[in-house]
């Protein structure tokens, strides 16, 4: 069985929406822990966090969905073989 792991590695190399999807999740990420430094949040600057969190999220999501993808198909080709 391939872990997630393992599918995630071959879609940095062959997806390029994946590629994009982590290059900017790992941007957000960087973001916010450059915020997080700051002992206290301005509201704005809270708002800002909430909304980096957010995004960030979506990332997140959306790349498990190109491995839950990545799998069905694998599951298919193997399963019509």
């Amino acid at each position: 069985m391939v872990t997630d792991e393992q599918i995630a590695e071959s879609l940095r190399t062959s997806n390029e929406e994946y590629q994009e999807l982590e290059e900017s999740h790992h941007r957000l990420d960087v973001e916010l822990q450059k915020l997080l430094k700051h002992h206290v949040l301005t509201p704005q600057e809270e708002m800002l966090k909430k909304h980096i969190q957010k995004e960030k999220l979506g990332k997140k999501d959306r790349m498990a969905a190109c491995v839950r993808d990545y799998r069905a198909s694998l599951e298919q080709t193997t399963a019509s073989t």
